[in-house]
């Protein structure tokens, strides 16, 4: 038997302190090219230790609602941030730390023009387009070395709507 997870509308004040919701609501901070473009400034924070910061492109399969989660994963020298590129919904799981293990994960749906931005060492689920194609930009530390951990859960998580 697992828990369940109910998955929910992702919002700034529901993942605040794991990470930023990026996408343009509210008013632009300013009006640029001829004040036809509004731009929102400045909305995550890169945070990067030893290495750079760099834009890839990553291509999953899509995944469907009820999810299985049994591992969550966290990079401990560097935030990620996923910026899709397709139209469709997507499953973010962010948890809290205790012990140098997840605690607490909550599930959100997020949708096209909403970026995430996971800070650094923060507990997530892997990446899980709930459409096709599953591509997303994503910008992250960029280096050889390591940045990379993963905890597999005793008892699997199912998260559906």
């Amino acid at each position: 038997m697992s828990t369940v997870l109910k998955a929910e509308p992702i919002t700034q004040a529901a993942i605040a302190g794991l990470a930023d919701l990026i996408e343009a609501s509210g008013e632009a901070d300013k009006l640029i090219n001829q004040g036809q473009c509004g731009r929102y400034h400045n909305r995550a924070k890169l945070d990067i230790v030893d290495g750079e910061p760099g834009i890839s492109v990553f291509k999953s399969v899509s995944f469907s609602l009820p999810f299985t989660m049994e591992m969550m994963e966290r990079h401990p020298f560097g935030s990620q941030a996923f910026l899709p590129m397709q139209d469709g919904d997507y499953l973010v799981v962010l948890a809290e730390d205790k012990d140098g293990a997840p605690h607490n994960p909550r599930a959100f749906i997020a949708g096209a023009g909403q970026g995430v931005n996971i800070g650094r060492n923060v507990w997530h689920g892997v990446l899980c387009p709930l459409s096709d194609p599953g591509l997303f930009m994503v910008v992250d530390r960029i280096t050889d070395g390591p940045n990379l951990e993963e905890h597999w859960f005793e008892e699997a998580y199912t998260i559906e709507k």
